[in-house]
């Protein structure tokens, strides 16, 4: 697990704080060149500065984009873009999709959509989409979305996907985390045996952060801080998501969904290759994308 980055550079979302921040630190600490993503100006140049005094011998810049707008996540592909143009690279070893959020009550982005479908699973669909040049231009690649076992509980409710008729935080959650997988698993189909890039579900465990805290009453954020107490730090989440990032004997394994290193059985409603392909072209069309740049 201690595979060097020197040379590679990673994309993550959600890079200010928590798992994202601590996946950040530790791709840096294994000489990777980090471009973090996060919503706050200021508390990106805060990170930024850190994590650059910290790894001084790897590349640390961070982007702002607010990942529940579409327009912001396109904004941030060409950012990204310029800044490995201005590197003099031209490819990307990694993306990590770890922004992720939870709304206990139906919220709606200025677009239109639901704000868990947008975070949690659209802005990821669609910033891969827009990256997957530069992916696919490095000789291996990989992005790792992070999920979680909340998966398991989760459908996907078509007739109403973003649950405006009868919407509930927890369901919402739990369906936007299954979408992580299906999402990944159509993705390695799209790419094929032979692509050099490789898709894999995260699983980062019970981990102590504040998704539920920031937006929601009070007394969602009291539960979620009960339950999280019994949960890791950030810290000790991440190493299996660096993992999925870093180890080449995994390259070509079959297992899409893992949790500390080790593949894990997801559940069924995940494997679904029909429902994958389904919620694809659902997010395409949910996306505004006409451009074809897989391999069907």
């Amino acid at each position: 697990m201690e595979n060097s980055l020197a040379g590679k550079t990673v994309v993550v979302t959600g890079a200010t704080s928590g798992i994202g921040l601590a996946t950040a630190d530790l791709l840096a600490s294994r000489g990777a060149s980090v471009i973090g993503v996060g919503r706050s100006a200021e508390r990106c140049l805060e990170v930024e500065s850190r994590l650059r005094m910290a790894h001084p011998e790897a590349g640390v810049a961070y982007c702002v984009a607010d990942l529940s707008l579409q327009s912001q996540v396109r904004e941030l592909a060409t950012q990204i873009r310029d800044k490995l143009s201005a590197n003099g690279t031209g490819s990307l070893a990694g993306l990590v999709n770890n922004a992720g959020t939870f709304t206990y009550r139906l919220t709606l982005t200025p677009e239109g959509f639901e704000m868990q479908w947008a975070v949690n699973h659209l802005a990821g669909f669609l910033l891969t989409h827009e990256l997957l040049p530069l992916l696919q231009a490095a000789p291996t690649a990989r992005v790792v979305t992070v999920s979680s076992g909340s998966h398991k509980k989760g459908r996907i409710h078509w007739d109403d996907v973003q649950l405006r008729q009868h919407y509930n935080g927890l369901r919402a959650y739990e369906q936007s985390k299954l979408a992580n997988l299906l999402f990944t698993l159509e993705l390695n189909r799209r790419m094929g045996a032979q692509s050099g890039v490789r898709a894999f579900a995260a699983n980062p465990g019970l981990v102590k952060t504040d998704i539920a805290v920031k937006g929601n009453p009070g007394f969602v954020g009291w539960l979620w801080k009960q339950r999280a107490a019994g949960g890791i730090s950030p810290e000790e989440s991440v190493p299996g998501i660096a993992y999925l990032v870093s180890e080449p004997s995994i390259q070509n394994a079959p297992e899409i969904y893992w949790k500390h290193g080790a593949p894990q059985s997801p559940s069924p409603n995940a494997l679904d290759q029909m429902s994958a392909r389904r919620l694809w072209e659902l997010s395409e069309e949910m996306c505004g994308i006409s451009d074809a740049k897989y391999v069907l």
